[in-house]
């Protein structure tokens, strides 16, 4: 049926149907007579095996998602993988969703392909709307394809950043809507960013025509990104929604979803990637989504959702305890931030100094974000970056609740970072009073003077 079964698999029978899958390849036929410069051979019997002797890949030359007539088991596991993601992205709350394809490029180079689909349709465009997020891939996906980005600053609402409407319309008046490439909004982001308001760009982008191409880079695991680009969907425009494969589905990185809502456009996209592509992503993610069945995978949605609201809540009163204060960002489901307002006044180089000490006591992801850094991507420059704004009000801490964390990892980092900020309160005091003692030194040498 091209869905995802209900309840997960065992191993062995996920590895039976592999190995049925592989002997349909003519590279594994008993007595093959290849001749050609691409037969599918292995000398490493253990590369062979990591592969389950999959070896041709996906697609034909001039298509992605075209079948290989030698590779009957390796056509048919892309197939079959791309009819399973797509269940499971309507299982995650894009029901209308038409098509999708996994393609063998992490999320940046997959909105690079969807932009160079784009070129195609509109050649006189040269420019992208993008409402800023301070994250490099995406910002040089668009670098990449040759076009320029026209950066639309976000507004502080509260703690939260969200997405300038008006500005966004403002640019399009007046760059002209047949030289605006396409909006590339976001879904899923650090904090204190926000989802972008994309019912609402998606009906800009209808009104004007343009295209509207999304970075839902870690959104499937969550049901509030994904309704988003569903309400988009119904009242707007969307074209593609971009989606990471490992930051949404625990595989290995190189792989992402490239999905949308128009059949033919979709498949347009699958026809420009040049080549032939691994099966590496493909049969890792189907691999992955047999062992866990719906049930399996819903049941991972729903605890990313329970240690979010755990997280939030412990991290509240650690800052609470550190005169800090949890930033109130609502319509982030899946990052949170903690100021370090306190910690910044210490000493100039202190935030970056807390980021090196949760790094080197094992505290992986978590981010730090000083006030005012610059730096330059690509020659554009941007003030305050990875705050996603000029000027935030405050320096800040990130931490995520992503699909596959579990309560140990809550807990062990909110103890790991209790414990660093502790450090600095001490460190502080300890400045504090050999700062008095000096002041008093001084001003007893005065008066004897």
């Amino acid at each position: 049926k091209g869905k995802c079964p209900e309840d997960g698999w065992d191993e062995s029978t996920i590895e039976l149907f592999l190995h049925e899958l592989a002997i349909m390849d003519s590279n594994n036929f008993l007595g093959n007579c290849g001749v050609g410069e691409r037969e599918g051979r292995v000398v490493s019997g253990l590369v062979a095996r990591r592969h389950y002797r999959l070896i041709h890949g996906i697609g034909r030359s001039g298509d992605i998602s075209a079948v290989q007539p030698k590779a009957a088991g390796s056509s048919l596991l892309n197939k079959l993988t791309n009819s399973v993601v797509l269940d499971v992205i309507k299982l995650a709350g894009v029901q209308t969703v038409t098509s999708c394809f996994v393609v063998p490029l992490a999320t940046g180079m997959s909105l690079t392909l969807c932009f160079l689909t784009l070129r195609h349709k509109r050649p006189k465009a040269k420019y992208i709307i993008w409402p800023r997020i301070d994250q490099k891939s995406c910002f040089k996906s668009m670098i990449t394809a040759g076009f320029e980005p026209v950066v639309i600053e976000n507004i502080l609402e509260g703690d939260e950043l969200r997405t300038d409407l008006k500005a966004v319309e403002a640019k399009i008046k007046a760059l002209g809507a047949e030289n605006i490439l396409c909006v590339h909004s976001t879904t899923s982001c650090f904090a204190p960013r926000v989802p972008d308001r994309l019912e609402e760009l998606a009906v800009i982008c209808a009104n004007y025509d343009i295209p509207h191409i999304v970075n839902n880079a870690y959104g499937v695991q969550s049901s509030k990104c994904m309704h988003l680009i569903q309400q988009g969907a119904r009242v707007g425009r969307i074209d593609a929604f971009v989606q990471s494969l490992d930051k949404n589905f625990m595989v290995p990185v190189g792989g992402a979803i490239i999905a949308g809502f128009n059949e033919s456009f979709i498949q347009d996209i699958s026809k420009m990637y040049p080549g032939r592509a691994s099966a590496s992503p493909s049969l890792d993610v189907l691999i992955t989504l047999l062992s866990l069945g719906t049930s399996g995978y819903k049941k991972l949605l729903k605890e990313r959702k329970e240690m979010f609201s755990y997280l939030s809540s412990e991290l509240k009163k650690l800052a609470d305890n550190h005169n800090e204060r949890l930033l109130d960002t609502p319509h982030n489901p899946i990052s949170l931030a903690m100021s370090l307002k306190n910690l910044d006044e210490t000493y100039d180089a202190a935030v970056t100094q807390l980021g090196s000490m949760l790094f080197t006591r094992q505290v992986s992801g978590a981010r730090v974000v000083p006030c005012g850094s610059v730096q330059t991507v690509n020659n554009y420059t941007f003030k305050g970056f990875m705050s996603h704004a000029n000027d935030y009000p405050c320096a800040y801490l990130n931490a995520a609740s992503a699909i596959g964390i579990k309560k140990q990892d809550v807990d062990v980092f909110l103890k790991r970072l209790d414990k660093c900020l502790k450090t600095f309160r001490k460190e502080a005091k300890q400045e504090k009073s050999i700062n008095e003692i000096s002041d008093a030194n001084a001003a007893t040498e005065e008066h004897e003077d």
